[in-house]
């Protein structure tokens, strides 16, 4: 699908709802254990100021989240119907400068294998730095 996205903001209490929407909609890096991310989860990212959205039109269609506690990205999702069109590492930037502001040297985040994800990871020239304890692929960008 063709999509124009039309600004980019900071997410908003009200907006979680769709978050977690969009988080359950996605096709590849499910949640095992879909109670293992909580609404407190996003109420904390959120109320921190750590998560940023895409809009197409009101519709929010994508979010990436970091975490400044340990510099990591704690979220990086776009709906499926509108993956491919450059709203998923237009956001993961977004992120990452978060991180860069808050003196972080490096960022790190950890995706399954085998994804759409872990080859966007790799073409956008982060690095593979090994497997999780729960199998997914541990990738690092160095500022």
């Amino acid at each position: 699908m063709q999509s124009t996205v039309q600004g980019f903001r900071r997410a908003a209490p009200s907006d979680i709802d769709r978050l977690m929407e969009i988080r359950g909609a996605v096709r590849e890096n499910r949640l095992s254990n879909p109670l293992s991310v909580t609404r407190a989860d996003y109420d904390r990212f959120v109320g921190e100021g750590r998560v940023w959205v895409s809009e197409i039109g009101n519709t929010i269609v994508g979010f990436s989240a970091s975490d400044e506690h340990d510099g990591s990205i704690w979220a990086l999702f776009v709906d499926p119907a509108h993956q491919r069109a450059g709203i998923g590492p237009a956001l993961l930037g977004k992120a990452c400068l978060d991180l860069k502001i808050d003196g972080y040297k490096s960022v790190r985040l950890t995706t399954q294998g085998g994804t759409v994800a872990e080859n966007l990871y790799r073409r956008l020239g982060w690095a593979d730095v090994g497997i999780s304890d729960s199998g997914e692929v541990k990738f690092e960008l160095r500022f």
